[in-house]
């Protein structure tokens, strides 16, 4: 492999304008993912196009050699400037980002839609919930924190790339494409909601509408629901965080045989 000593390589200084801009990342196509299991696994449902790593690495993860694209080894202090952090495993990727659209949405299908949900933990957690229990496919509004940035991959664990992500703009003319389409929609809320314990899906297929960690679903996203849903608590807390709230609602309408 060729051997990449300088940080100022103009390899290394693409691949960090990826890690840091979301805008960079869409007039690519391309995104940037760091981890000795994350990227192999991310291989396996997007393009790699340029494989970095450390010589440790190399040397303890010997099956790296088999991924495809481009590999370059890179020095210590190189990949200490892909990784942006003290502490990182020494194995970084380039990869082609999927692209999905609405027009793949099916009736009978199950859908998460994510309205301004804008930490990348909860994005991350929800798309590895949603691929964790069959659904087949995520929305995500304008305003959510981006699919593909590194803090989201990470918690996808490679979901990303196991599911269509769709990016969308405004939430109520998504939800009204999935109505047309006989796909149910059902927005988390609290207001004039229907507990989940004896809340059903439709055999036209479902959608559920999870909002902001802050503000939850503007009113309209509810307006253009069928029906709202809500999980019942103690008055204990307050609320729950998007990525449990999210992942508790989808394993309740998971496919079946899950």
């Amino acid at each position: 492999m060729e051997k990449i000593t300088s940080r100022d390589n103009a390899r290394i200084k693409y691949a960090c304008k990826l890690a840091a801009s979301a805008a960079f990342r869409r007039s690519e196509g391309r995104f940037f993912a760091e981890g000795r299991k994350l990227c192999p696994e991310l291989a396996r449902g997007a393009a790699l196009e340029t494989l970095f790593c450390t010589a440790a690495a190399a040397e303890k993860c010997p099956e790296l050699a088999s991924l495809p694209g481009e590999h370059f080894l890179v020095e210590d202090h190189v990949a200490d400037k892909l990784a942006g952090v003290p502490a990182h495993q020494g194995v970084f990727g380039v990869f082609r980002t999927p692209v999905h659209t609405l027009d793949e949405v099916r009736a009978g299908g199950r859908y998460l839609a994510l309205e301004c949900v804008q930490d990348p933990g909860n994005v991350g957690t929800l798309l590895r919930s949603a691929a964790a229990f069959g659904f087949d496919g995520v929305i995500l509004s304008d305003g959510c924190a981006a699919p593909y940035a590194p803090k989201t991959l990470r918690a996808s664990m490679g979901a990303a790339v196991r599911l269509p992500v769709i990016e969308a703009g405004a939430m109520p003319p998504v939800i009204a494409a999935l109505r047309g389409r006989g796909i149910e929609c059902l927005a988390a809320a609290l207001y004039r909601s229907e507990p989940l314990s004896t809340a059903r899906a439709g055999q036209g297929g479902v959608c559920i509408v999870i909002g902001s960690e802050g503000q939850g679903l503007t009113q309209q996203t509810i307006d253009a629901c069928d029906r709202t849903v809500r999980i019942p608590m103690t008055d204990r807390v307050e609320s729950l965080n998007a990525g449990i709230a999210g992942s508790i609602l989808l394993w309740h309408f998971r496919g079946a045989g899950l």
